[in-house]
């Protein structure tokens, strides 16, 4: 049986979100980025914790989880942000770029229906800072269904922290057994 997916968001996940002060953790190191349709004279700052490529890679290793970008920056993850952390190249959701004013247009995150195509009945841990109450429902159902989902939700200012990685490894083991029994 296939491993299920880890769907990784960047920002508010690997990219905190500065404080009300304009701050982010002390921890961070700044980068300087230059996304798809941008030019060098106009790049984009980003702050990113060296700790989380070898948090992510010892889980990725494990060879029990497959690992998938589920951005916004779609395949500048691969080219942009995962070197900068010492991550191999990883596929990615193809999210479409949305005409939205909020990142709930029907209550719950834009990226739902998309990732619910995608997976079709694959089980998967999703990874993300933006999910509502009905993202939490969804994965309720789908487990419930036989699909087993998780959603692992970090504080945005924060970011992905052990806590997660560990939750993602305990899972991924609970969900091992129970196939295996």
């Amino acid at each position: 049986m296939r491993p299920p997916y880890l769907l990784l968001d960047i920002d508010g996940v690997l990219i905190p979100f500065p404080n009300a002060d304009g701050s982010t953790p002390a921890t961070h190191a700044r980068h300087d980025v230059v996304p798809t349709g941008r030019s060098a004279d106009n790049p984009v700052t980003v702050w990113l914790e060296p700790n989380h490529g070898p948090m992510l890679m010892d889980v990725i290793r494990t060879g029990l989880v497959t690992p998938v970008w589920c951005t916004s920056w779609r395949q500048d993850a691969t080219t942009l942000i995962g070197p900068l952390l010492d991550l191999p190249a990883l596929p990615h959701v193809d999210l479409p770029r949305p005409q939205i004013t909020t990142s709930h247009p029907n209550g719950y995150l834009w990226k739902r229906d998309h990732v619910d195509a995608w997976l079709g009945d694959a089980p998967a841990v999703w990874i993300d800072d933006d999910f509502t109450g009905l993202d939490h429902e969804w994965a309720v159902e789908r487990t419930a269904k036989g699909t087993a989902t998780l959603l692992i939700q970090p504080d945005p200012h924060l970011g992905l922290q052990p806590e997660h990685v560990t939750e993602v490894t305990r899972w991924v083991a609970q969900l091992r057994t129970a196939r295996a029994a």
